[in-house]
C-alpha cells in the first residue's frame, strides 16, 4: 500500500498538483520531493531540495540514520 501512495502523490505532483506529505519516512519522501522541509519540535530546522537533504551530513546524522549513508 506505501508503495501505491508514493507512485499516485508522484503522479498527482507531475500533473502540475502541488502535494504537501507528512510522512514518517523521510528517505523515501526525499526520494521524490522537489523540496523538503525538516522540522524539530514544530520549528524548520532544515529547508532544500530533496537531493541536498538528502545528502546534508546533519540531516543524515539526525533524521535519517546511519543507513541512509549507503
Amino acid at each position: 500500500l506505501q508503495d501505491e501512495v508514493f507512485v499516485q502523490t508522484r503522479r498527482i505532483n507531475r500533473a502540475g498538483v502541488s502535494v504537501i506529505m507528512v510522512e514518517q519516512n523521510a528517505s523515501r519522501c526525499l526520494q521524490i520531493c522537489d523540496r523538503g522541509y525538516v522540522l524539530d519540535q514544530g520549528r524548520n530546522a532544515y529547508t532544500g531540495t530533496g537531493a541536498e537533504l538528502s545528502k546534508d551530513p546533519k540531516v543524515i546524522e539526525l533524521y535519517l540514520g546511519t543507513l541512509a549513508k549507503g
